[in-house]
């Protein structure tokens, strides 16, 4: 379904993507886990060509996506919920899930699509009139996955969804993770709550300073002992 080759990014002088490879299967969850810095960020930005490769290539469905930009890929049907949340703070829920839709110019499908979310995330239902800047962290974050999937993507990217979230919400987060998933989206998912996100992992991918170390199935990745080690702070 989508395919990265090669993939190189750099800042400056600093190498964020040192050839990478990934791939991401039709309906599945794939999980991309790693340090600070390690790049998992990077590389969901150099999917939505908000970073600039170097080299490589990012083909969807046999079409190169490498140069082209942001908006269609949004329109070939890939959705980043962004690192940090990222709604607009003095809009309302509502006004938010709108601007998430600006691909879209059939105002019943958007209506549509509206109550859906609201459906899935019945607390941003009852705060549609309210500002954005005034939810709670975790409510911002259903917001900001809300908003994503307004486009209707065929592959969701999640970028941190319980960064600074409590341990309640990241159990309701994963949850509705879980529940997106069944509904038949395919989920790209970056997560510094490395055993979460293998425990609801099809496949995962481990990277360190911008390459790829190890690769599995999630299960088999969340009993390997390095992976334990190093991202579940359990010894051997």
């Amino acid at each position: 379904m989508l395919t990265i080759n090669d993939l190189h990014v750099s800042y400056g002088g600093i190498k964020a993507l040192r050839g990478i490879n990934l791939k991401i299967e039709e309906n599945k969850i794939v999980t991309l886990i790693g340090a600070n810095g390690a790049g998992k960020s990077s590389t969901l930005r150099a999917i939505m060509n908000l970073v600039k490769k170097q080299s490589g290539t990012v083909e969807y469905n046999g079409t190169d996506l490498t140069n082209l930009k942001t908006m269609d890929i949004v329109k070939k049907g890939i959705a980043l919920s962004p690192e940090g949340r990222r709604v607009f703070p003095n809009l309302t829920v509502e006004e938010n899930l709108i601007l998430g839709a600006y691909t879209i110019n059939d105002k019943e499908d958007i209506k549509r699509t509206m109550g859906e979310i609201y459906n899935l995330f019945p607390r941003l239902k009852e705060r549609s009139w309210q500002k954005a800047g005034t939810l709670s962290g975790g409510e911002q974050q259903m917001l900001a996955v809300g908003r994503a999937m307004m486009v209707h993507p065929k592959i969701l990217m999640l970028d941190e969804p319980s960064l600074g979230l409590a341990p309640l919400l990241v159990k309701d987060i994963f949850d509705i993770i879980k529940e997106i998933h069944r509904q038949g989206n395919t989920i790209l998912l970056i997560e510094q709550n490395a055993k979460k996100a293998l425990e609801i992992a099809d496949y995962g991918y481990v990277i360190e300073t911008g390459s790829i170390v190890l690769e599995g199935e999630g299960k088999s990745l969340l009993n390997n002992d390095k992976v334990r080690e190093a991202y579940l702070g359990e010894s051997r």
